[in-house]
């Protein structure tokens, strides 16, 4: 059984489960903000023995899996219903690239990659991407819906979400770049986004839940809070997002603040040299 060298604060992990939510449904990188939050605030999470921030960020994650799985049920249960060869594949493809990368090079990517520096590179660089594949869409009598998916557009939200295990991306901000980039429209493109992202996230919640079982009897608190408090941020993020027309908005919000962030990590690290 491991045991945390420092034990996590209560109040932080709170303060990063209810952060969970409402960075999960933005195209803004929940990780990001997980890393960035404790390093800018000054927080002594990078203290914590390596294998429990690890696990606690498995709790955030499987709550926020959770409630997405909740939020979505009738969305999921409606595409499991219209399930056909061409959507399958489609699905089948945005799945193998996030699996294969996911299994085989996230520890080298975390090693190599990880540190505020390269989130804040993820973070800007996204951005980017983001607000110009956003701003060449087409036009509304242009726009592709969810049925023109084809397997091709299927490989390229897999690709992206391959891509937003490099810190800082951001999986929603990836897939969202990609499916605009392909033709589909702000809301079909939100659609598309969660269609193929809820079964990523279920299941690696699901088969890195392992982590908790061993956990450190002290640390075992931290890891509940962090979870809960993610599962009702996430729950009412949904409902609060998705009552509105979010999905039809602009991204560059979401890129300038992402830039904004990315600024505020470089005036940092400049500063600390």
């Amino acid at each position: 059984m491991r045991s945390a060298k420092r034990p996590l604060s209560l109040r932080h992990a709170l303060a990063l489960g209810l952060l969970q939510g409402p960075t999960e449904l933005l195209p803004v990188s929940s990780s990001a903000h997980t890393e960035l939050l404790p390093w800018l605030a000054g927080w002594p999470y990078a203290e914590l023995d390596g294998e429990l921030r690890k696990s606690f960020e498995v709790a955030l994650h499987a709550g926020a899996g959770a409630a997405l799985a909740i939020a979505l049920r009738r969305e999921l249960m409606q595409d499991i219903s219209r399930i056909d060869r061409r959507s399958a594949q489609v699905l089948a493809l945005s799945l193998a690239p996030p699996v294969v990368v996911g299994f085989a090079l996230r520890g080298p990517i975390e090693r190599l990659f990880g540190g505020p520096r390269s989130t804040a590179c993820g973070l800007a660089g996204g951005a980017v991407a983001m607000a110009l594949a956003d701003r060449r869409g087409r036009t509304a009598q242009q726009e592709r819906a969810c049925t023109d998916a084809q397997p091709r557009d299927g490989l390229a939200l897999g690709l992206a979400q391959a891509c937003a295990l490099m810190p800082g991306v951001s999986r929603n901000g990836a897939t969202l770049t990609a499916a605009r980039a392909r033709g589909f429209g702000r809301g079909t493109a939100h659609a598309l986004s969660w269609s193929v992202a809820l079964p990523v996230i279920v299941g690696a919640s699901a088969l890195k839940g392992w982590r908790l079982r061993d956990v450190a009897p002290e640390a075992r608190a931290g890891l509940a809070v962090g979870g809960a408090s993610a599962f009702a941020s996430t729950l009412l993020s949904a409902r609060l997002l998705r009552a509105g027309e979010r999905g039809k908005r602009a991204l560059w919000p979401y890129a300038l603040y992402r830039c904004a962030l990315a600024g505020m990590v470089a005036t940092r690290v400049r500063g600390s040299h």
